[in-house]
């Protein structure tokens, strides 16, 4: 069957099953960052740092926090409303939990690279790797995509 002939209820099954496997690809990644984030606090090393660092770093665990938080959302919420006839209601939140998700993440990931920056080089030199990240992030996580998105859906368009 063509995409072109799936009914309604089998499109939002397929973009249920495709949006929470683009879900695990970044819960991956932001589990492995939560973990490590918080082994930080544990080091030797952690105890003679500045306040800026460790402002930096609870800053960037809230962040991965909330990553964590809403990239998981989504499965919840299906769970919860599992067979309640609210598939569409939960692509709709879950489209939202899974952008903000990204977004945490992103920051995350930034302040992740300004402690590492600190750590190694600190001053200036940190905060513009943090910077160049977090352009970089925003580029080609959300600037590039809404790009895309604004110039309209293409002639063959199968979501």
């Amino acid at each position: 069957m063509s995409r072109a002939e799936e009914s309604q209820s089998q499109q939002l099954a397929r973009n249920l099953n495709e949006l929470l496997q683009e879900i695990r690809v970044a819960q991956a990644g932001v589990q492995i960052l939560f973990g490590f984030l918080l082994s930080i606090a544990f080091t030797e090393r952690y105890s003679t740092t500045s306040d800026y660092v460790r402002a930096t770093h609870l800053v960037t665990v809230l962040f991965a926090t909330a990553s964590v938080a809403l990239l998981t959302a989504p499965a919840a919420w299906h769970r919860v409303l599992f067979r309640l006839g609210r598939r569409e209601k939960i692509i709709n939140v879950a489209d939202r939990l899974a952008v903000g998700g990204l977004a945490s993440l992103a920051l995350a990931m930034t302040g992740t690279v300004l402690l590492l920056g600190e750590m190694i080089i600190g001053g200036w030199p940190a905060v513009l790797l943090a910077i160049l990240a977090g352009v970089g992030f925003g580029m080609l996580w959300f600037a590039l995509p809404i790009r895309q998105r604004l110039r309209g859906p293409t002639p063959s368009r199968t979501d």
